[in-house]
């Protein structure tokens, strides 16, 4: 059985990504603060290791032995955009000490709209391209707007380039369950591998063969730091330079 850790795992999304990866046969760990209180919100079973994504010294445990790793977490802006979003799986990856483990990522669509959101969404796609430049297998996930799909919108729609920018629902609206089950199902989806994609509902029935939801999709290209399709507004060189060191020893890893 492949152990999966979940980060952000007693979070909205977190909690059913648990719920959804033990239904599919996983052996769940989730990375928690407080232990005691994580485990009161997660089903029986589940394994809850102690560790902080700010303290890179506390996830060793939380790592060790781990097949596949799904990112959950989120802040809740200021400071955290860099300490939480970004700082938090530069120090996962690198807890992992060069293993090669699955990983999927949960960002968020519109996240290259660097003029409506500015700095807090540009630490997401930091995250992103750190996950590119790790040579890990990945697949990264944006999510639309969380639970507001309308009623009959049971279907998941993948997109791709982040052309949906409103930075309002009109983005899309999608259904909690339905990003847990897509996070997961792309842990064992050979389709999904090195793909980035926006992930959306509409009208239809659920998806029920996810390789042939993530067939067709675009791979993002070989050494590439950005999503397929993304527009390149973030250069590298205007990056900090603490990002650019991040991404240079992530590389050589």
């Amino acid at each position: 059985m492949s152990t999966v850790l979940v980060v952000g795992a007693t979070g909205g999304i977190g909690r059913l990504v648990v719920r959804e990866a033990a239904s599919q046969g996983f052996s769940v760990r989730a990375l928690a603060r407080n232990p005691r209180k994580a485990a009161e919100v997660l089903p029986p079973g589940v394994d809850v290791v102690e560790g902080d994504l700010t303290r890179p010294e506390t996830l060793g445990p939380a790592v060790d032995g781990v097949d596949a790793v799904i990112f959950t977490h989120g802040a809740n802006g200021g400071e955290e955009a860099q300490t939480v979003d970004y700082d938090g799986v530069r120090n996962v990856l690198q807890a992992l000490r060069g293993r090669r483990v699955r990983v999927v990522l949960m960002t968020a669509i519109g996240l290259t709209n660097r003029t409506a959101f500015g700095t807090l969404v540009d630490w997401k796609r930091r995250s992103e391209r750190l996950l590119r430049a790790s040579g890990l297998p990945y697949t990264i996930v944006r999510p639309g707007w969380f639970d507001y799909n309308e009623p009959g919108q049971d279907r998941e729609i993948a997109l791709q380039g982040d052309r949906r920018r409103t930075g309002t629902p009109a983005d899309g609206g999608i259904a909690r369950t339905q990003i847990a089950e897509v996070l997961v199902k792309a842990l064992t989806s050979g389709e999904a591998l090195g793909k980035t994609l926006e992930l959306i509902a509409g009208d239809g029935e659920p998806v029920s063969d996810f390789d042939a939801f993530f067939a067709p999709l675009e791979a993002d290209p070989s050494g590439t730091l950005d999503g397929v399709q993304d527009d390149p507004n973030m250069p590298l060189d205007e990056e900090p330079g603490s990002v650019q060191a991040d991404l240079a020893a992530m590389g050589a890893r």
